[in-house]
């Protein structure tokens, strides 16, 4: 299994503004692309925890982002570098990149509302994977932006043990870099019941047993024509950790 950042070349592409994006591939077979959570990386959500290696494994080319502002991309301090849906228009840069026209798509919490708004913006991907998100946190994006504000703007001031104190230590962890990441929040874009209803891609939706962090996981599913359900154990934080949850992707998109 890879075990450091390093055991995976980095390759690169362009934002459409021109800002230098960053990403991981594992495996040859059919494209797959994987998107982190909100202060995460691509190396954090999919390679540490094995899941990139099992979806390898068993065929697909797993391609995996740093989001602008994570991990290995740029990381802008100009407020211009982040409109309202860039993390969306990345993707399709990315998608336009390796000249994809056939593949599949999942996301982790951020990474989930990315691949959303990609499928309300046009992506039309074989099939999806929404894990770590809920309703609320689709249609109403500000609330859980509030959240991350405030963590961002009082760094060192939380209680020991509170879920701001762990955020604000998953963000040492990972080396964010606060400035940049204050900055992604202005690009959260809210998405309609309609705009939900309308996408026609068959979808999973996968939460943590323990996780309403972005509301209820099955709410969204029945949001979504045809999605299906399921729970792997875990919250928010740690149900990207989970065996279950690379294994609840792979049987979705072989089956």
């Amino acid at each position: 299994m890879a075990n450091s950042q390093t055991d995976i070349p980095v390759r690169y592409f362009s934002g459409r503004d021109g800002v230098r994006l960053a990403y991981r591939e594992m495996g040859e077979g059919r494209p797959l692309v994987l998107i982190h959570g909100y202060f995460s990386n691509a190396f954090v959500n999919w390679i540490r925890y094995g899941h990139a290696e099992k979806l390898a494994a068993a065929g697909f080319r797993v391609i995996m982002p740093d989001l602008r502002a994570h991990g290995d991309s740029d990381k802008p301090h100009d407020p211009a570098a982040y409109p309202k849906d860039v993390l969306a228009d990345d993707g399709f840069a990315l998608i336009d990149h390796l000249g994809l026209t056939d593949y599949d798509l999942a996301g982790y919490s951020l990474g989930a509302r990315t691949s959303v708004r990609m499928m309300v913006k046009g992506a039309r991907p074989r099939r999806a994977v929404l894990s770590g998100m809920g309703l609320e946190g689709i249609l109403h994006t500000q609330g859980r932006g509030g959240y991350f504000h405030n963590v961002l703007t009082n760094l060192g001031t939380f209680p020991r043990g509170t879920s701001e104190w762990m955020t604000e230590a998953f963000l040492k962890t990972t080396g964010g870099d606060p400035q940049a990441l204050l900055l992604i929040l202005n690009t959260f874009a809210d998405t309609s019941a309609q705009e939900l209803a309308a996408i026609e891609t068959p979808i999973l939706v996968v939460t943590g047993a323990d996780d309403d962090d972005n509301g209820s996981g099955e709410e969204l599913a029945r949001a979504i024509k045809g999605a299906r359900f399921q729970t792997i154990p875990g919250n928010h934080m740690n149900a990207v950790t989970k065996p279950e949850l690379g294994q609840a992707i792979l049987g979705f998109l072989s089956a």
